[in-house]
Formats: structure tokens, sequence, C-alpha cells
């Protein structure tokens, strides 16, 4: 139970710096829908690059966070050593990738569609190559047990993005996209110098840098995970991605913002898994050696699902709410927020899954699994994005994430089987289901305050049921 805590602290830690992070950034969201109106297709534009930069984002790391936690807890490893060495790897491809944005800079403009606008294509891919090279520093951080350190830095960058975002849209009255992009490009280039410890220590330790035969080492354990994240991130933006080339109609852009801005309600789920894996991924493998991990980790997969499955009644209950994060004109994508939710809790559940192939260093199954999901999902958008529009998108999602979800499930069970909570975590599900059907009603057929009230006595009766047979309040007085 004091690893759980342990756990619960630093997800808490990290999660300020996500959750509450991306919900300060949620400012951008009703800023920029308010500014740039659905019809102009401006948020499309905003919503498929920022698409490219997150599957870049995970090209350009290539597995190296993972593998660093993996190789820095080695008994036969010196944890420095490694750092250097990732910190080195990740830079040097870092360098490599700008370089060969300007120099294909127009064909991969015309490719994309943003012939007239260069600058919106090598201003975000030099933001993603910076990123990637933070990366590493950031898991340092984590590893060093550094979360408050982290969050500050987390924090910083969004604080300095939204008062620029500010400043140039609300009290410039400005309205043109690239500034959007000109700006994240400021504030990541300031983040990096904060690193300047940190950097050093990896580019100077003091001692030892490399070691023969590491390079190769950690390549071969990361490009599974490569392959995994590739499949795993496309399996979220895949849908951003193909859209203007799938759906023909004129207004491509326009729907393309019109779901991205609903999405962007539906990420508290992506939130709430990120911050957990940033916690999460140190503990397993630092646990991996303990006798009790398995148990510890069924547990850790229950309490995941019942926060998420609290957070998606919230979000659905204070819909009528939550929808003015976006400009009215903006509202009719909401009815893809459940559909994208449930799939981040797929999501969640498969990251979760995914450790057993991480501890036994198979992580080519994580590729098999991801890439099964992809494949899922680019096939659904491909035969039905052109009749359905974004709507395909969002069910692609859920059903490409489940997929994997369940195939590494089966699998695991074999190889690294855990005896899961099943039957608990069935009953939170089938809770959840029904009192999501009863919001659903509620908000369609009742005024707004009435369904308010009425789904916030749904949101309590979970929480009740939550604390009456998994926290219980007498335990943990006692605890006290």
């Amino acid at each position: 139970m004091a690893n759980l805590k342990s756990l619960a602290k630093d997800t808490a830690i990290y999660g300020m710096s996500s959750i509450v992070g991306r919900f300060l950034n949620y400012l951008l969201v009703p800023l920029y829908t308010a500014k740039i109106s659905a019809a102009s297709g401006g948020y499309g534009v905003i919503t498929n690059l920022y698409a490219y930069t997150a599957l870049l984002l995970i090209i350009l790391t290539y597995g190296m966070e993972t593998t660093f936690f993996r190789y820095a807890n080695r008994a036969d490893q010196d944890p420095k050593v490694v750092y250097s060495t990732v910190l080195s790897m990740v830079g040097i491809s870092s360098l490599v990738f700008i370089a060969l944005v300007f120099t294909f800079l127009q064909p991969i403009c015309d490719f994309m569609g943003y012939s007239e606008h260069p600058s919106y294509v090598w201003v975000m891919f030099v933001t993603v190559a910076i990123d990637a090279f933070q990366c590493i520093p950031f898991a340092y951080l984590r590893y060093k047990k550094r979360p408050i350190k982290f969050a500050a830095f987390k924090l910083l960058f969004i604080a300095l993005n939204i008062a620029l975002n500010l400043v140039y849209y609300l009290f410039m009255g400005g309205t043109e996209v690239g500034y959007a992009f000109y700006i994240n490009l400021a504030c990541t280039s300031i983040i990096t110098f904060c690193f300047w410890k940190e950097l050093k220590e990896g580019f100077f330790p003091g001692g030892k840098r490399y070691q023969s035969g590491l390079i190769g080492k950690m390549l071969s354990y990361s490009w599974p995970i490569l392959i995994l994240g590739i499949a795993g991130i496309l399996n979220q933006t895949a849908g951003f991605i193909l859209f203007p080339y799938l759906y023909k109609n004129s207004d491509a852009h326009t729907q393309l913002g019109i779901f991205g801005a609903a999405s962007k309600i539906a990420m508290i789920m992506s939130m709430i898994t990120q911050a957990f894996r940033y916690a999460y991924e140190p503990f397993v493998f630092g646990k991996s050696r303990d006798k009790d991990n398995k148990e510890t980790y069924a547990r850790a997969m229950k309490f995941f699902i019942i926060f998420t499955l609290f957070a998606f009644l919230v979000v659905m209950g204070y819909m009528d709410v939550l929808r003015h994060i976006i400009g009215r004109d903006y509202w009719a994508g909401l009815r893809v927020v459940p559909i994208v939710m449930a799939g981040g809790i797929m999501t969640g559940i498969y990251f979760n899954l995914s450790f057993w192939y991480k501890l036994i260093d198979k992580t080519i199954w994580g590729a098999y699994f991801s890439g099964i999901g992809c494949a899922v999902i680019v096939g659904i958008n491909v035969v039905f994005v052109p009749r359905y529009g974004y709507m395909a998108c969002a069910w692609a999602g859920l059903l490409g994430n489940a997929t994997a979800m369940v195939l590494s499930y089966i699998v695991g069970q074999k190889k690294y089987p855990i005896d899961y909570p099943l039957k608990s975590i069935a009953a939170y599900a089938v809770i959840a289901a029904a009192f999501f059907y009863g919001m659903s009603l509620t908000n369609e057929h009742l005024p707004v305050w009435q369904a308010l009230g009425i789904n916030t006595v749904l949101i309590l009766l979970f929480l009740g049921h939550i604390l009456y047979h998994d926290l219980p309040l007498a335990k943990l007085r006692r605890r006290g």
C-alpha cells in the first residue's frame, strides 16, 4: 500500500503539470475558437499541424524515454552513462531532422497542402525537434525523483504560451493562425535554457560518457517501442491527419476544426493517462524486482480505471457547462466527446497492460498490438470518412484502441499473467454506463439546471460507491 501511496503522490504532482497545466491551456481553445471562426478553417489548420507534430515527436524520440528508464535501472549499467548516451543520440537526430526540413521544405509543404504557408510547417517542425530533445532531460528529472522541478518547467511553458497568445489574439486583436505556431516555438526555446544543469550533466558528466555496445543494445530495445509509439499516436491522431485527404468537400478544414475543437473537451482523459504515465513508468521499472509487483500492478490498474470512469461521468454530467470552452459555432461536434473519451480510457488501459512485454524485454509485442489497432483505425477512416465525416474518425479511434487493448490482455495473460480484479472493474464499468445513459436523457430532455442537478446526484452516487467499496473512510481514519 505504501508503494501505491508513493505512486499516487508522484501522479498528483505530475498531474499538476499535465492536468492543471492543460486545463489552463484550455484558455487557448475559447480564445482561438472566438477569434478564428469555424467557417474560416483556421482552427482546422491548427488541429492538422499539431497532429503531425504529435506523430513526429514519437518518431524523433524513437522510444528513448522508456529505454532510458529500462537501462538506467539495470544493475550492470551506470545511469549517468545511459543518460549521457541517450541525450547525445536524440540531440544529434533532432539536428539532422531540422536540416532535412529546411532542405526539402517546399516539397513537404506541397504534400501537406500548405504551399502558400511554408512558415507554418518549418516553425512547427523545428519546435517539435526541440521538444523531442527536451524529452530526455524531462525523463532524467523523473528518474531523479524531481517531480516538482518537472512540474515547474511544464507550467512555466504553459504560462508563457498562454500569456503571449493573450497578448496577440486578445489585446492586439490578431487573427492570424501562424502566430500560434511562432509563440509555441518561442516558448519551447526558452524552456530549453532552463535545463542548463541537466544538459551540463548529460554532455559533461565528469566521467565515462559512453559504454561500448550500449547504443546498439538500446536501439535494439527501442525500435519496437518506436513502432509501438507510432502506431499508438496514430491511434489518437490518424483522423486529424487523414481527414483533409479523405473528406473531399470544400469545407474539409472547417469540419476538421469543429471535430478538433470538440475533441479538446474529451482530452481530459489523455491528461489523466499522461500524468499517470509520468509517475507509473519509473515506478514499474523500479519495482520490477519486488515479489509483490504483480499484485501492485493489478491494484494500480483498478484504481486507474475507477478514476477515468469518474472523470468520464464528470465531463458528461457537466457538458452543458463545459461546452462553453469552445465557440458556439463549434458545438455541432460535441456528439464526438463521449466516443473520444471512451477511446481515451481504452488507451489508458492499454498503456497499463503494456508493461508486461516491457518488463520481459519483448517490446515487439507492443508493435504488433498497436500496429493492428492502427490498421483498424486507418481502415475505418478510409472507408467511412468520405461518407460520415468526422464521426467516423471518432469511432475509428475507439475501435482501434479497443482492439489493441484486448489483444494485449489476451497475450499478456499467457506471457506474464496478472490477476486483475475483473469482476470489480466490470461492476464499475456497468454502473458508469448506466449513469451515462441517464445523463444523456437528462441533458436531452430537461432544462439545463435540472439536468445539472440530477447529473450531480449521479456523480455523487458513483463517488459514494468508490468510497464504500474501495476507499472506506473508516479504514482511512484508522490509518491516520
